[in-house]
């Protein structure tokens, strides 16, 4: 360890940076209580703790860089702990929740997003130099929610599992929200937004039933496409 690293090693930044791995390692916790949740058809609380895990995720990168984590405790490998994190909730959570909901005809129509994202986590451009996602980010999770807000039945849930599981084969470029360089303040204020509507959707089903809250959520998931289509240069890759 050279001198600026170990300069790093205060006690106060010890601290903080096995905070952070805590925090991420939360995210673990919250993916087995939703297991948990999902076996006891309790949809609704799963739902919210998968976005918990999603909020758990979208911020701990950030923190982990502004501690320096993986200078002040260099053992610990940051990002093996937070693919392995995400998998569980990206993944394995929300598949076993189509799965309960009786989205997917049969349990063997899994396997495909099992198998594709354990193939996209796999790879090591899966998150390019240039700070975006290659190949669909696997975000089952919010598949999984708007299967159940929107009861889609199994042959439309089911063919957005197969085309989804397809795209991450696909080499387009999807933007890390947050490592974004342009429009990060908007993208930024667009998902906290999105999870505002989600959550209250959730918790307040019948404000869902009279007002658009998760049709106008679908805006956020739109805009996130389109923002990737542009700064990812889709059209340049065609």
């Amino acid at each position: 360890m050279n001198g600026v690293q170990a300069s790093t090693r205060t006690p106060t930044r010890v601290f903080l940076a096995w905070g952070v791995h805590l925090f991420t390692a939360s995210g673990a916790v919250l993916a087995a209580v939703a297991l948990l949740a999902i076996t006891r058809g309790a949809y609704g609380a799963a739902s919210l703790l998968m976005l918990a895990a999603l909020l758990v995720d979208s911020v701990d990168g950030t923190l982990a860089r502004r501690v320096g984590v993986a200078a002040v405790v260099p053992k610990v490998d940051g990002r093996r702990l937070d693919d392995i994190v995400d998998y569980l909730n990206y993944v394995i959570v929300p598949v076993v929740f189509l799965l309960a909901l009786g989205a997917l005809p049969h349990w063997s129509f899994a396997i495909a997003p099992i198998l594709a994202s354990a193939y996209g986590f796999s790879q090591q451009d899966a998150k390019t130099e240039d700070d975006f996602f290659l190949g669909w980010p696997s975000y089952w999770n919010v598949l999984a929610i708007y299967v159940w807000l929107l009861e889609l039945g199994p042959t439309a849930a089911t063919l957005w599992v197969l085309s989804l599981a397809a795209a991450i084969f696909v080499p387009l470029k999807y933007i890390y929200p947050s490592k974004l360089r342009v429009a990060r303040g908007p993208t930024l204020v667009g998902a906290c937004a999105w999870g505002a509507l989600l959550t209250t959707a959730i918790l307040l089903p019948e404000a869902a039933e009279r007002l658009p809250l998760v049709e106008v959520s679908l805006l956020f998931p739109a805009y996130y496409v389109a923002l990737s289509a542009w700064l990812g240069g889709w059209l340049r890759s065609a």
